[in-house]
């Protein structure tokens, strides 16, 4: 069952040209999902984005509006990527083998940056949730190491003493919808907590390695309840929340120097 999973969502690659990195997110990921009239969602990985569009136009012309291909095509589809998209171009609604397709296409070195600086947060918060990894010709599912364990480590700054496993994984779920006005206005509020309640096991399996490691540097300690979810207790102490912070990347140090900086100004004037 599991491989013939796998051979289904590799099938719509053989349309595409060849990608450096391919993963699925989303409804497909869900435990016994059946329907089939879901969309499927893809991101792509490749080196040079603007070789890979204009290849793909002679193989999929379809995929794209029709507009961008008639005023620029491979092109003006990458510029608008990279001035306006995150470095991210979308292709949603493709019909292929009577289901719907979205995959969006990024260059390679963009996608890295993202996993390792969140410079957008697009794509890195994208990786902290569970994610099917169908080609990784870069080893980057070792490199999404360094962002999984520092969304771990801000979610613990962010929760207080003690808290839920349940909780931990919503708080890294939203960590990507913080200041995100679709989440006050165009998309489902509760949309954090469906996350979590039909993909738990697969977090849980994202984290364990981390939660397991800060347990044995005696930063958490874990119990299990009822329901085989665990109720954890963190340090707070500064040493640990130092090292915490130490886990962060460099961009998200730098606004949270910017930030203490701003409030010591404030409290002198």
């Amino acid at each position: 069952m599991e491989n013939n999973i796998k051979a289904e969502l590799e099938s719509f690659l053989k349309v595409l040209p060849p990608v450096d990195f391919c993963c699925v997110y989303g409804a497909a990921l869900l435990p016994n999902n059946r329907d089939k009239s879901k969309m499927v969602d893809y991101i792509l990985g490749v080196s040079n984005p603007l070789e890979w569009h204009a290849q793909n136009l002679k193989l999929n012309r379809d995929h794209y509006a029709s507009w961008m291909v008639h005023l620029g095509g491979a092109r003006l589809i990458t510029e608008v990527a990279d001035r306006i998209g995150v470095g991210v171009h979308f292709n949603p609604y493709v019909i292929w083998s009577n289901k719907m397709y979205k995959y969006g296409v990024v260059r390679m070195d963009d996608l890295v940056r993202d996993v390792l600086y969140w410079e957008s947060f697009y794509l890195s918060g994208r990786l902290q949730k569970p994610v099917r990894i169908l080609v990784d010709n870069l080893d980057l599912e070792n490199v999404n190491s360094v962002n999984l364990r520092a969304a771990v480590s801000a979610a613990l700054l962010l929760l207080p003493m003690k808290f839920s496993e349940e909780d931990l994984y919503a708080k890294i779920c939203s960590l990507s919808y913080m200041g995100d006005l679709r989440m006050l206005f165009a998309e489902d509020r509760n949309k954090v907590q469906k996350i979590i309640g039909g993909q738990f096991d697969l977090f849980k399996s994202m984290y364990k390695p981390f939660l397991e490691e800060y347990e044995a540097k005696e930063f958490l300690t874990s119990s299990s309840s009822q329901n085989h979810k665990e109720n954890i207790s963190q340090d707070c102490s500064l040493q640990v929340t130092q090292t915490l912070v130490s886990y962060l990347p460099p961009t998200v140090k730098r606004r949270m120097g910017l930030n203490l900086g701003e409030k010591k100004h404030v409290s002198k004037s």
